[in-house]
């Protein structure tokens, strides 16, 4: 089920969560953490109601939601699939792995479903390259991958 946040929602609780750092110096980080926290990435209305309460120019703030990999600007997916692009995994295969995923999502790599089901993601390395190839759906490992196996896999998240 997706939820729909309306923008005087989402700036509510976004001064909600900004009040206890007015004032103070260090606390974009922190409040761009519990941002995302609450709503799973941080939407527009959100930066511009930091912007306004904080008195700190929009663009700043989004130059340090863009530096951090840890922070998202669009919708993610209940489920984060990453598949690994180390060594190992790609001479074991990851690349047709990849290729399964987004045939049967039908979407691109750093993208989302519709359904807001999944999020697509290539990494650098999982570090589990003696399981070669592969992908963790959440905190879950899945290793000795083949193309027909993913789909089984994906089956089991909801």
């Amino acid at each position: 089920m997706i939820v729909v946040v309306k923008a005087a929602e989402i700036a509510e609780k976004t001064k909600e969560i900004v009040a206890p750092w007015k004032g103070k110096h260090g606390g974009l980080i922190p409040i761009l953490q519990a941002i995302q926290q609450e709503f799973g990435y941080l939407p527009e209305e959100a930066l511009v109601t930091v912007s306004k309460e904080l008195k700190i120019p929009k663009a700043d703030i989004y130059g340090v939601a863009t530096f951090y990999a840890q922070f998202h600007l669009k919708p993610r997916g209940r489920h984060v699939i990453r598949v690994c692009r180390g060594t190992a995994c790609h001479v074991r295969g990851s690349l047709k792995i990849m290729e399964k995923i987004k045939q049967i999502l039908g979407v691109s790599e750093n993208d989302t479903t519709d359904d807001l089901r999944f999020t697509l993601e290539p990494v650098a390395c999982i570090g589990a390259c003696g399981l070669a190839p592969v992908i963790m759906i959440d905190d879950d490992t899945h290793g000795r991958l083949t193309p027909d196996k993913v789909q089984s896999i994906l089956d089991k998240y909801e």
